[in-house]
């Protein structure tokens, strides 16, 4: 490489970070299972290795400044796993909330909980809850998990809580727009994430964030998530401000 391509390359890179962190990340935190197999070790070790993953990034989120970070933790097509792995799942959100929530607290982390809860263990809502209502008035980070969570049935959720409105006479017809979904969507008063990561090299959204995703940037990254670390949040985060984005008008570079 020239001494002038070095030079390019070093002030792209320093352009880059003088650029805005994402607001709002959303990671899809998928391979434990891959993980766990590749180790020759039954797929609940993935999971557990899983959550160490999920500690670091969420550290590492708030040390940067990063305000919003929604994980995709269980989905609500994942009932169709083995009954013991959804047992084990489930295990391991209570082991989270009971083990890490003061420490969440004390890091200033609020905790959001999104999705379905009608269905789920009668003690998973009852310790949801008290997650979130001991967090309430955390503001350094907020950090919101889908769990038993689908895009598709949030936003049919939202349009039938639209059509309650309407039927009612709380809403006129002439109002349903973008704005009147998006405050009954399950994320109503988060920002949409600027930035989505995806772990385990696979490609697609997986029902995760639909309508919130519309302009969001892309990351998709080829390890598994138990070996997800600070350093490969941090090249996502570079891969981000790298990045032009213009929500439909106009590239923001010179001759782009």
């Amino acid at each position: 490489m020239s001494v002038g391509s070095q030079a390019r390359m070093h002030d792209d890179r320093a352009e880059a970070a003088l650029r805005p962190l994402p607001t709002h990340i959303a990671i899809i935190m998928d391979g434990n299972g891959r993980w766990a197999r590749a180790h020759g070790l039954p797929r609940f070790f993935g999971h557990r290795r899983g959550v160490e993953a999920l500690r670091a990034a969420v550290r590492h989120a708030g040390d940067r400044g990063i305000k919003y970070l929604t994980l995709f933790s269980f989905s609500s097509e994942n009932w169709r796993r083995p009954a013991e792995e959804v047992s084990e799942l489930f295990g391991l959100v209570r082991r989270f909330i009971r083990q890490d929530l003061a420490e969440l607290n004390r890091q200033g982390v609020r905790v959001r909980v999104i999705g379905e809860r009608e269905g789920l263990p009668p003690d998973l809502p009852r310790l949801i809850e008290e997650a979130e209502r001991t967090t309430a008035d955390n503001t350094r980070l907020t950090l919101t998990v889908a769990f038993n969570y689908g895009s598709r049935n949030e936003i049919a959720r939202a349009a039938r809580r639209l059509a309650k409105d309407v039927a009612a006479g709380r809403l006129a017809p002439e109002d349903v727009d973008d704005a009147a979904l998006a405050a009954r969507l399950d994320t109503a008063g988060i920002p949409d994430p600027d930035l989505v990561i995806r772990t385990s090299g696979e490609q697609r959204l997986s029902n995760f964030l639909l309508w919130q995703a519309a302009y969001a940037e892309f990351v998709f990254m080829p390890m598994p998530w138990p070996d997800f670390s600070a350093a490969d949040l941090d090249r996502a985060i570079r891969a981000f401000q790298d990045r032009d984005r213009r929500f439909g008008g106009l590239a923001r570079r010179a001759g782009s």
